[in-house]
Formats: C-alpha cells, structure tokens, sequence
C-alpha cells in the first residue's frame, strides 16, 4: 500500500517539478525582457543646410539741422524726392519703397556747466526710407553704392541691409526630420558596439534652430538668427531617447 502511495506522489511530483522549472523560467524570460525595455540610449541628432537669403530690408535716412524749423523742413522734403527717384533709377519699384514721417528734434542752448537752456538755438529734423526687396543682389549693390548721392549734396546714411530667408517654416519640417534621422543613426551604432539593438523611441525634444553665418561656429541655448549675410547655414538639432534591446 505504502508503495503505491510513494509511486503516486512520486508521479504527481514529476509534473509540478516540471511546472515549477517551466513558471521559473517564463518568469524570469518576462523579468528579463522587461528589464531590457527599462534601458534606453538618448543621443542628439543634427542637421545643417546651406541657405540663401530672399528677403532682404534695407533702410537709408536723411537728417538736416537748421535755425529756422520751414528752412530744414523744406530742405528735408526736396532730398527725400531725390533719393526715391535714385532708387528708381536704379530699378527699384515704387511699391517696395517706404517713407517714414519725418523726426523733429528741437536743439537747445546748454550753459558752461553743460545744463540745457530753454534757448532754442535750431532744429534737427530726420526722415528713412526702406526697401523691402525679394532682389536680394540687387539691393546689396544699390546699398554699396548709395555714397553716390553725398556727390549730389544729400548726405544720406545708408545701414548695413537686414537679410533674411522666408521659407523657414517649410524648411524646419525636413530639417527636423533629417535631424532625427541622424539621431537614429547614431543611437544604431551605439548599440550594436554593445551586442544590442535599438527599439521604439521614448521621448524626442527639439533644440533650438541655429541660423549663423556661412561656416559660423556662432550658437546660442536662446537660438541665434543672423541677418547680416546673404548666404547662411542652419542648423536644427533633436534630442532623441530609443529604448535598448
């Protein structure tokens, strides 16, 4: 009797030995693959372009000092008529053209101490012009050569032109895609130095565009937009975390 018992448990236990081992090991499989789930690589990931401006802001002034506010108010308003007809000369439409009210400061007598007197001694009156213009060489040329007019008697202050480019919008999608493209890449090659392999992405975060002169190591956490050349280089960088298999 006590043999059949010893057999019977002896059969019984074979299985549960063989579940046991069998749950051990689906355990630990889970345990470890969700283990490996838990380990991720974040790597930054870059793109940069070369871009060429297709805006470009250019603005001009004319400033006249005089005693008397009618005599500087008519020699302003005869100068600003002459430099639109230079510029349209030079090709640059009308509409393009935009003429700011004029400025008047009022100059004032100081005493030896250097306090300002209520003694109006003449009047110093301003006026801009700017240019909006898509031609972009065109209006960098007319800008170089705007030193004409001061032989025609108008003494003209020409600023450095403002360039920019329009299309960043459009441009910033594909950026950031080839951005997270490289991202991938490099997260790739990191792991496979290991025996591993990448997953499924985490989190992603986007850095700030950096839009720098042409070969410019210039950057900023703030972004940087350069607008004092015609040919830039932009920049757009990822911060990407893969999960590790």
């Amino acid at each position: 009797m006590s043999t059949e018992k010893n057999g019977s448990f002896y059969n019984a236990g074979i299985p549960l030995a063989i579940g046991f081992v069998l749950a051990a090991l689906i355990f630990g499989w889970f345990y470890a693959s969700s283990k490996r789930g838990e380990d991720a690589i974040t790597v930054t990931g870059s793109a940069k372009k070369r871009i060429t401006s297709d805006l470009v802001v250019w603005s001009a002034g004319v400033s006249v000092q005089g005693s008397q506010l009618s005599d500087s108010y008519k020699q302003l308003s005869d100068n600003i008529p002459r430099i639109k007809q230079y510029l349209l000369d030079k090709g640059v439409p009308e509409n393009q053209m935009t003429v700011s009210s004029i400025t008047t400061t009022t100059l004032k007598r100081r005493d030896s101490d250097g306090v300002e007197t209520n003694e109006i001694t003449g009047y110093l009156l301003s006026q801009q012009i700017e240019v909006r213009s898509n031609d972009v060489q065109k209006i960098s040329q007319i800008a170089r050569e705007a030193t004409e007019l001061i032989n025609q008697g108008i003494l003209i202050e020409s600023k450095a032109p403002q360039y920019y480019y329009t299309q960043i919008g459009d441009l910033k999608v594909e950026m950031l895609g080839e951005a997270a493209k490289d991202a991938k890449e490099r997260a790739a090659k990191i792991a496979s130095s290991t025996g591993n392999s990448i997953g499924s992405v985490r989190s992603a975060k986007m850095g700030v565009l950096q839009i720098t002169a042409a070969d410019s190591t210039d950057v900023s956490d703030y972004g940087v937009y350069d607008t004092s050349t015609i040919e830039k280089d932009m920049t757009a960088v990822v911060n990407v975390s893969f999960a590790v298999n």
